[in-house]
Formats: C-alpha cells, sequence, structure tokens
C-alpha cells in the first residue's frame, strides 16, 4: 500500500486534505464546555399549597404526585423538597443521556394522572412540570443607581420587557426572575377588620364581589349575522373589563343597601398595587435590584448561549429606562472560557516544543518538516469523529490531544528513520522509502493497535467516572488511528519527495549538533552503564521494580484522592440563616452584615445578595439567605490570598467576626457545574421504618455529630428542620356550626387575614 502512494503522492496529500477539511467543519459546530455531559438530566415538578405547613404539602402534595412519577422511564432517583410556605418542588434524575424533552413529557403525564389527588386549591393554581438545570449558566441584575425605582418596579419590568426575549434564545432552558410569579405586580386589597365587623361583613362577601365584578364578559355584536335587511354596520360592544388600577378596584361594591347607600371595597379595605408575595428581597453590592437567572439546557452549547444572552442584554440596555441598568453579576462560563484558552495555549507550546525536539534529533529541516505536517492532521482529524460520538470540545478532550501529540508523532519518526537508514546505504529516495516501509508497515500498525487496545477500555468504564473520562480515551485513540494512517500514506510520499542524502554541511548550526550528539552519546554511554548494572543480574531489576510498586502503593495511600479538583472558578458562594421563624427582616439586617463584610474583600469584583431565599434547599425560607459573589479576573488577583479557596477561608473568618445575628458561611461552587450546588458532597438519609419527621431529625442530628467527629470531613450540616415554631389555631367546628358560621367561610377567613389565601 505504501508504495501506490510514493508514486501517487497527490492522493495521500488529499486524504490528509480531507481529514483536516473534515475535522475543521465539525470543530466550528462543536459545543463547547468545561467538562462532558456527565449530569443526570433533571425534570422539576413544583407545586404551591398556599398556608399549608411543610407535613399538610408533604401529605396532599407531595406523596401523591410521588407515588404516580415513581418508575418513570429512566428514572434513577428523585428528591422532594416541602416548605413551610406551603411550597413543594420535586426533582426528579434520570440516566445520563435520556432526552431530556421525552423524560419531561413523561413526567407530565404521569403529573396529570395524579391531579385528582390534590387539593383544589394546589389545582387552581396549577403544577408546573419543566427542565432543570441546578445552577444558572448567568445571573443579570436591574439596578436602579440612584434609587429612582425600587426593587418591586424593577422586577416588574424584567418580568415584562426582559424575560420573554431571553427565554426565546436557542439553547435557554429557563429565564425567570428569580422568586417567579410571587414576585410580579398584583393589586393587594388589606382588609380592615374592624370595619368588616362594624358593617356586619365578612371575607367571603369580598372575595365573591371583587370575583363577580372584576371580570370580562364578551357583550357580543350588534348588527351581526343573522341581521335584517339593509344593516349596513356591525358594531362589536365592549364591557367595563377587568380592573386595573387601585382606584377602579375601590369602587367595587360589596353590599348594597335597602335605603339605596352602598358598602364600597375602599370603605373596608386599603388597596394598592404591591407584589403577590413579599417573601424575597434581592440586592447587588447593598444596591435593590431584581435578579434574573438564566438556565441553558443540558446539550446546549453553554458559551454560544452566554455570547447570545450578553448580545441581547446589550440591545435591550439601549432602551432601558433612565436609571436603570444591567449588570451581568454572575458569568459561569468565564472558567470555562480561560480553561479552554489555557489549555489551547498548552496545546501549542506542546507542539512546537515536538517539532524541536525532532528537529535537534534529526537535524534536517526537510526530515523534521514530514511529523510537523502529520501530527496536524492527526490533531485535527479527530474532531471529525466528535459529532458522530457526541462528543464536545472541553477539558478533557483537548488535554487528551495535548497528550497524544507527543503519541502519533513518533509513526512520522518511525518512517523518517527507516528511510533515511536506508538512504545512507545508497538507495535514491523513492526505492529508500518503498524497502522500509515494507519493513515498519506492520509495526506501525501493531503498535498503532497496542495504543487503541490500552486506552478503549477506559472509555468502556461505568458510571460517571467512566463518561467523564470517556472522551479524554477516545480522543487519543482516534488520533493514534489517524496517525498510523498518515504513517502508512501521507508520511511515506511526502519522505519520497522530501528526503535527500544526507551531507557533511550541516549548516550554521552544524556547530550545536556536533556539541549536542557529543553529550547525548556521553549520556548514552552512561544510561547504558546503569542499565548493564540491573540486566546483568535478574534480582537487582526485581528488586527496583518492587521498590517502584512499593513507591506507587505509599503514594496512593498518602496523597488525598478526590473525584475532581477543587479549582479557581471564578466565583464563589455564600449562605446565612437565622433561628429557626426568624422574620425577614431579621434576615435582611444579616444581609447587610454579611455585605459589609464582602465589601472590604478586593478581589470580589460583586456580590449579589437574596434574602428569603436559599440555594442550598432551593426552598423560600424567611431565615435563610444565599450570596454570589462574582470574583475580579484571574489576571487581577496574581497574589496566593487571591485565590478562590483562600477567599472562601477569609471569608469564613471574617464572617465568624463580622456576623452577629446569624451564622453566615463561603464556599465554593460544584467542581462539575450542575452536579449539585456546591463544592462536598451531599447524602440522603431515608427512614423505611415509616416514623414520624421528629424521628428522622434526631437520627439526622446524631449522624452529622458523628461526621464532623471524622477527619476526612471540614464541615458536615444538615438542613433538615423539624422543630421549626409554629402556632397551632384550635378551632372549634361544633361551636362554629353551632353560631350559624359556615367552617368555609371561617377557613377563608383566617387565610385572608393571615396570608395564607
Amino acid at each position: 500500500m505504501a508504495e501506490f502512494f510514493v508514486r501517487r503522492p497527490i492522493v495521500a496529500m488529499v486524504i490528509a486534505i480531507i481529514i483536516v477539511l473534515v475535522g475543521l467543519i465539525s470543530l466550528s459546530r462543536l459545543p463547547v464546555a468545561q467538562y462532558p455531559e456527565i449530569t443526570p438530566p433533571l425534570v422539576n415538578v413544583s407545586a404551591t399549597y398556599q398556608g399549608a405547613s411543610s407535613v399538610d404539602v408533604e401529605q396532599s402534595v407531595a406523596t401523591p404526585v410521588e407515588q404516580k412519577v415513581n418508575g418513570v422511564e429512566d428514572m434513577i432517583y428523585m428528591k422532594s423538597t416541602n416548605s413551610s410556605d406551603g411550597r413543594m418542588s420535586l426533582e426528579v434524575s434520570f440516566e445520563v443521556g435520556t432526552d431530556l424533552d421525552m423524560a419531561n413529557v413523561l413526567v407530565q403525564n404521569r403529573v396529570s394522572e395524579a391531579m385528582a389527588m390534590l387539593p383544589e386549591e394546589v389545582t387552581r393554581q396549577g403544577v408546573t412540570v419543566k427542565k432543570k438545570l441546578s445552577f444558572p449558566l448567568l445571573l443579570i441584575s436591574l439596578v436602579s443607581p440612584n434609587g429612582t425605582y425600587d426593587d418591586t418596579f424593577l422586577t416588574n419590568y424584567a418580568t415584562i420587557n426582559i424575560i420573554d426575549e431571553l427565554a426565546r434564545i436557542r439553547g435557554v432552558g429557563l429565564a425567570e426572575v428569580l422568586g417567579g410569579s410571587i414576585t410580579e405586580y398584583s393589586m393587594r386589597v388589606w382588609i380592615k377588620p374592624d370595619q368588616l365587623s362594624k358593617l356586619g361583613l365578612t371575607v367571603p362577601d369580598i372575595t365573591s364581589a371583587i370575583q363577580q365584578q372584576n371580570v370580562l364578559v364578551p357583550a357580543g355584536q350588534i348588527g351581526g349575522p343573522p341581521a335584517p335587511e339593509g344593516t349596513e354596520f356591525t358594531y362589536t360592544v365592549n364591557t367595563g373589563g377587568r380592573f386595573e388600577t387601585a382606584k377602579e378596584f375601590g369602587g367595587i361594591v360589596v353590599r348594597s343597601n335597602p335605603d339605596g347607600s352602598q358598602v364600597l371595597l375602599r370603605d373596608v379595605a386599603r388597596i394598592e398595587l404591591g407584589t403577590q408575595n413579599y417573601l424575597i428581597k434581592a440586592r447587588l453590592d447593598q444596591t435593590p435590584a431584581a435578579l434574573l437567572q438564566i438556565f441553558q439546557l443540558p446539550d446546549a452549547n453553554g458559551l454560544d448561549v452566554a455570547e447570545q444572552v450578553l448580545a441581547t442584554m446589550e440591545r435591550i440596555g439601549e432602551r432601558l429606562p433612565d436609571d436603570v441598568e444591567y449588570v451581568i453579576s454572575l458569568d459561569t462560563t468565564k472558567p470555562i472560557t480561560e480553561g479552554i484558552r489555557e489549555i489551547v495555549i498548552t496545546l501549542f507550546q506542546a507542539l512546537a516544543l515536538v517539532i524541536l525536539v525532532v528537529y535537534i534529533f534529526l537535524q534536517s529541516g526537510r526530515a523534521t518538516l514530514i511529523p510537523a505536517l502529520a501530527v496536524p492532521v492527526s490533531l485535527i482529524g479527530a474532531f471529525a469523529v466528535f459529532p458522530l460520538l457526541g462528543f464536545s470540545i472541553n477539558t478533557l478532550s483537548l488535554l487528551g490531544l495535548v497528550l497524544a501529540i507527543g503519541i502519533v508523532v513518533d509513526d512520522a519518526i518511525v518512517v523518517v528513520e527507516a528511510v533515511t537508514t536506508k538512504m545512507e546505504e545508497g538507495m535514491s529516495s523513492r526505492e529508500a522509502t518503498v524497502a522500509a516501509m515494507r519493513e515498519v508497515s506492520g509495526p506501525i500498525v501493531a503498535t498503532s493497535l497496542a495504543l487503541i487496545a490500552v486506552f478503549v477500555p477506559v472509555a468502556m468504564t461505568a458510571g460517571i467516572t467512566g463518561r467523564l473520562y470517556q472522551q479524554f480515551a477516545i480522543t487519543i485513540a482516534v488520533a493514534v488511528a489517524i496517525s498510523s494512517i498518515n504513517a502508512l500514506t501521507l508520511s511515506p510520499a511526502l519522505a519520497a519527495l522530501l528526503l535527500k542524502p544526507a551531507s557533511e554541511d550541516k549548516g550554521r548550526l552544524g556547530r550545536f549538533f556536533d556539541v549536542f550528539n557529543r553529550g547525548f552519546e556521553k549520556a548514552t554511554e552512561k544510561f547504558m552503564v546503569l542499565t548493564r548494572f540491573f540486566t546483568e543480574k535478574l534480582v537487582r531489576a526485581g528488586i527496583l521494580v518492587a521498590a517502584l510498586i512499593g513507591g506507587l502503593v505509599v503514594l496512593f495511600q498518602v496523597l488525598p484522592g478526590g473525584f475532581v479538583p477543587e479549582e479557581d472558578q471564578g466565583y464563589v458562594l455564600a449562605a446565612f440563616m437565622l433561628p429557626d421563624a426568624a422574620s425577614l427582616q431579621r434576615t435582611e439586617e444579616v444581609m447587610r452584615e454579611v455585605e459589609a463584610v464582602i465589601a472590604e474583600f478586593d478581589a470580589i469584583e460583586n456580590s449579589t445578595a437574596v434574602a428569603g431565599y436559599s440555594m442550598l434547599s432551593s426552598t423560600i425560607q424567611p431565615n435563610a439567605g444565599f450570596v454570589f459573589l462574582q470574583l475580579k479576573d484571574w489576571d487581577q488577583r496574581s497574589e496566593a490570598k487571591d485565590h478562590a479557596r483562600n477567599i472562601v477561608r477569609r471569608l469564613n473568618a471574617a464572617f465568624a467576626q463580622g456576623v452577629k445575628g446569624g451564622v453566615a458561611f463561603a464556599f465554593g461552587p460544584p467542581a462539575i457545574p450542575g452536579l449539585g450546588t456546591g463544592s462536598g458532597f451531599t447524602m440522603m438519609l431515608q427512614d423505611r421504618s415509616g416514623n414520624s419527621p421528629a424521628y428522622l431529625a434526631e437520627q439526622t442530628a446524631a449522624f452529622v455529630s458523628k461526621a464532623n467527629e471524622h477527619p476526612a470531613f471540614g464541615q458536615a450540616y444538615t438542613l433538615f428542620r423539624t422543630d421549626v415554631p409554629q402556632l397551632f389555631l384550635d378551632i372549634d367546628d361544633a361551636k362554629a356550626l353551632k353560631l350559624g358560621v359556615s367552617l368555609q367561610d371561617l377557613n377563608t377567613s383566617i387565610g385572608a387575614f393571615l396570608g395564607g389565601a
């Protein structure tokens, strides 16, 4: 086969060009990510049972939904979180590689089966099923620097004018204002109980009046067909429709008296435009803000999605009202961009060093040109199979290419050395190439198959670890395979064209090469002395091998182990908690203390703090808060103290001193985006014996206590709470009925006055 390409070198070059072109076309269309896609796809089911406790939500909402969703196709596990604000969040995790759209449809079908068993209040508000990632790609903060607008206006403006445009971007899985619909504008009707009592009215009277009068009634048409002969016009009849202002709501008639007087809504209530709930407060660098979260689809190109979002926000920024600005307060694509850039630089550096080393040893520009051309063909050609295998451009696949440089160059060197040896015997370059390839073709194929056999089993490793290193191993195997093809096609063709008999004149570098050759010969002689020492007696070689194996065993036991090294990803996270049942006002005070501590760190570019929300549990809690900390770029944080790991340590020390009203702690982001919400790992305890939540809490506390005593754990904690202080309202149903009070009206009134309706 090699003789064919020696006679027709253009065919070999065309094959190489085709390999490069296909590789470049594939490269331009490949997604870019930090790591291979190894995170289990998630589908989130959320519902709200307004005013219910966490136990009530678990029993009446979570349990029926879980019973139906359990066992859906390709599901690996599910986890529900029920909070005291009446919210249920069920996360259903699927096998890696599952089609997320199909998983979403299957879960939706199962949830539909459970709808009939849910309380009416839950079905009325709706049960949401949507694809989800556990951590946002971008955070965008909308602020009013001069305080012209409050956070309520900013949140509503973002909901109406920004979110829809961002959600349409290809690759965006979810774009939302933090808190969702609870932060949207709503008409608030604050009832005055004393006035109701004085006028003999009840909450159901007000509810009924609003429902009857705040309606859009399609009145119909005048002159519509069928109509009398001669009808010349048709008019659509409009009625008043829904109310829009507080004044219009105030004019709702609650009761008409026999004397002609009327009780209006404004007589018994204070009406204002506010938000649906007041459960969350967000701030950017101590300034009130609206916080937008952008989540990407699991199979989307994160860098491309982020680029489109930034371009869209730049366009939206031109039409923002005066004194309204947007800030990209967290960009998780920065470490991806920087990491890929560093690896690409390393790739070119390694390629240059390999070519330099080859030139120094071959001492011929023509001979060096052959591996210098063969190596890029092998590396670029490897990208051609990426789309077929579902691979992406990521840290591990590029590292595989860096390692492959030193492997694939060997085949070309073998060809060059073999042809050079034949030419020294007096053959022409063409004859020497044909003769050399008859001798080395078999070894080239054998060594390539041996190398492929080493890396392919790595790709077959089961679990997340196997999927993580699959692209690394396959990338090297493909590069080696293409290298062997080049060694049998392109390298002999180039050797026949380029190689010339060795000349005594080595040019300007002749003196350097002479010195190098003498030094290398001396080093070789000393190495051979050492080699003979171990090969003369088998015992010596055995002792050396045993020592090496023993050293490896010791290193494996001494060195710390881990899944993926914790790196500086350009941002860190923090959380703060107050005692159970602490109010949102107290949480805001602690948030200000946390922000004051953060402001002392020059390495932090901006901080986005949220009171009333915990990303650790993905629940809205009045006694919890969360902070996203975007660090300055790496070139602005050259000192060791400004490394993300050290910033976390310094923050924790500062929080211990500066936060008095609660507990605050900082931690790093997850090593692999999508696997959790922070560094470290998470585990679940299950109570399979049917005991009470208090029993599970007791066992959990004991487990955490033991874990904290273990030297391998820096800190273990749980967010599970069953002893949150609550008030029990004991209603005497029999007495209420005896007094002629409807139980439904009684429950509605309690819910309205206490915010549960």
